[in-house]
Parts: C-alpha cells; structure tokens; sequence
C-alpha cells in the first residue's frame, strides 16, 4: 500500500523541462480541458438539438391539429343539439297543451349540458395551448442560453492569449488567498 503511494507521489515531482509528464497545475489545465468538452458537446450536439427542436415542433402542431378537432367536434356536436332543439321545440308546439313545462325543462338541460361540454373542451384547448406554449418559451429559453454561453466562450477563446492568460490566473489566485485569509 505505501509503494502505491509513493508512486502516486513521485508523479507530481517530475521535472518538467524535457520530458513527458503530468500537469498538476489544474488552473493551468482546466480552460484547455473545458474547451475541448465544448467543443465535442458542441459539435456533436448541435444535430441532436436540431432533431429535438423538430420532434417538439412536430408534437406541438399535432396538439395543436388535436385541438383543432376537438374544437370541430364540438361544433359539430353544437349543430346536432341546435338541430335537436329545433325538434324539440317543434314537439313542444304539437304538446304544449299537455306537457309544455316538462318540454321547457328538458330543452333547458339539453342547452345547459351542450353550454357546459363545450365550455369544458373549450378550457381544455386553452390549457393545451397553455401549456405548450410554455414549453416552448422554455425550450427557447434553453437554446439562447447556450447560443449565449457559446458566444461567451467563442469571445474568451479568441481574446485569450498567454500574457492575459497568466494575468488572470494570478489574478484568481490572489482572491483565493484572499478568500482564504477572511475565513
């Protein structure tokens, strides 16, 4: 077990000049390391996105075609209810000397249970775009964020060289230390 150990330890005590070793400075190393993950994640996963976007279009408009129908459903339902009550109010003329009142009423809970059918499916639409809107301006809200965090690392790539480099490295540390003393 202390061979291993010690093997772990002489890792960090290579000399640097002229050969191959270790980077145990992980200030120095991060920036390089991070780069290229996002690079290959950004590489990689701009078709995947691609793909996500337009299997999420695709389900929002056949929600929306969804809607549409139920929608035409319900109209379709509104004109056999009008039919039925254009019915309804002829056999309330040929009985009204014998049941006038029995056809008001039922003709009232035809109109009330249509009123409220529809007035349910019209709800449900409503949450449906609702919703689906939501996830959109979610997903939008994803999407900008990482445009916006690959601009931002495009624009510190770009304007990164060694002096700056090392300035802010030094400049990290220092608040480190800073941090450091203060707890």
């Amino acid at each position: 077990m202390k061979n291993i150990t010690d093997s772990f330890l002489s890792l960090g005590y290579w000399p640097s000049a002229g050969s191959f070793g270790f980077n145990t400075d992980i200030l120095a190393t991060n920036p390089i390391n991070l780069s290229v993950v996002l690079g290959v994640l950004i590489f990689f996963g701009k078709g995947v996105l691609s793909d996500l976007l337009d299997n999420r279009k695709e389900r929002i408009l056949k929600t929306i075609r969804n809607s549409e129908e139920l929608r035409e459903g319900a109209i379709e339902q509104l004109e056999k209810a009008r039919a039925r009550l254009r019915k309804v109010e002829m056999e309330a003329d040929r009985f009204r000397v014998n049941g006038y009142s029995e056809i008001e009423r039922e003709k009232w809970n035809l109109i009330n249970s249509i009123s409220t059918t529809l007035e349910q499916l019209e709800n449900y639409k409503n949450e449906t775009i609702h919703f689906e809107q939501q996830r959109v301006i979610n997903q939008v809200r994803q999407r900008v964020f990482q445009q916006a965090l690959q601009g931002a690392l495009v624009t510190l790539n770009s304007c990164l060289n060694n002096e700056l480099h090392l300035r802010t490295i030094s400049a990290n540390i220092g608040m480190f230390g800073s941090m450091k003393e203060i707890k």
